[in-house]
């Protein structure tokens, strides 16, 4: 299906003044014919005002960025895209198949203008037809996904995107909201399930065959670009564009997340204690070699082996060490 962009003259306010100017010309004009007896004059009086009302059917007003795609007995005639106040043929269809979808994004707040109840009783409503261009934001659900690892992580994520042909969108799916929709869950897992949420081990996330440091929190940007691309492949034969995919919540599954937060909490203590016992030993190694280099003082190597152990205790220890002042001879 291509799009057929209609260049329509903006005949919409002179169409509208005529067909009311005519219908004053029509009520004189039985008056007239009923006085002076020119029925010839009375009958297109007569059938204009039962009639001339379909004239307004064909008047149509589009603000900036929205479009409107019509049918006429079934077959595309061209969409009419530039704001404006105009007249098109009465007889012709405005179709937009996901006017009533309301999902979790920008331009979805159901208000007046968007649908109008004429008769709360029998419930015939007026919805609006007309496909937006503007650029809208899909917050999609949290989804439970498991990693590449297996481990059960909650993710979402805020789809930008816009219309960018009309006759695509309109006749190439059935509802093009609901199709995104379907494409960002679909796209969300098959990337979220080739990367470990943390850094892992001997984990290829590139598909090169050689392992990275890929990771869901440690290279969001790169995954959210991949969904991206994952889903402007899928619908783009839905006359869509993806501008941006952003990952707006990260976390472990609630059944696993008290365990992962053990074993960061303990992966975090062992990292602080290498490296509290590396800055220990360079200070036990400084020292030894400050005092042998000024001789300060002599030490066999059992009292080496003394001060050692007494340096590192105090420096490797949690918690402040107790002095002990030797007032005798070192020997």
């Amino acid at each position: 299906m291509t799009e057929k962009v209609l260049n329509n003259k903006k005949n919409g306010m002179l169409v509208l003044f005529l067909t009311i100017a005519l219908y004053v010309a029509s009520m004189a004009g039985i008056s007239v014919a009923a006085a002076s007896e020119f029925y010839l004059l009375l009958i297109p009086c007569i059938l204009w005002l039962p009639f001339g009302w379909i004239l307004f059917l064909g008047l149509k007003v589009l603000k900036p960025q929205e479009a409107l795609v019509f049918t006429l007995f079934g077959k595309y005639v061209g969409t009419i895209k530039e704001e404006g106040f105009y007249f098109v043929n009465p007889f012709c269809v405005a179709v937009n198949p996901a006017a009533k979808t309301k999902l979790n994004q920008s331009g979805d707040v159901s208000s007046g203008p968007r649908q109008i109840k004429l008769d709360d009783v029998s419930g015939v409503t007026m919805v609006n037809k007309k496909v937006s261009l503007k650029i809208m934001t899909l917050n999609n659900s949290r989804q439970k996904i498991n990693d590449c690892l297996g481990n059960p992580v909650e993710i979402g994520i805020a789809v930008m995107w816009r219309v960018v042909d009309t006759a695509k969108a309109v006749f190439n799916v059935d509802n093009y909201k609901e199709y995104l929709s379907l494409q960002c869950d679909s796209a969300l897992r098959n990337i979220v399930r080739l990367y470990p949420y943390d850094i892992a081990p001997n984990v290829d996330t590139t598909g090169d065959g050689v392992a990275d440091e890929g990771s869901l929190r440690g290279s969001s940007e790169t995954v959210a670009s991949r969904i991206r691309d994952e889903i402007q492949v899928k619908v783009a034969d839905a006359g869509l564009e993806v501008l941006e995919a952003r990952i707006t919540y990260l976390a472990y599954a609630p059944e696993i997340a008290a365990v992962m937060l053990q074993r960061q909490q303990a992966s975090a203590i062992i990292d602080a204690r290498k490296m509290i016992v590396d800055g220990a030993v360079g200070m036990v190694e400084m020292a030894l070699e400050r005092l042998n280099e000024n001789q300060i003082v002599e030490l066999d190597e059992e009292r080496k082996a003394a001060m050692v152990s007494n340096l590192l205790v105090v420096l490797c220890g949690n918690h402040d060490a107790q002095p002990v002042v030797n007032s005798g001879s070192l020997y």
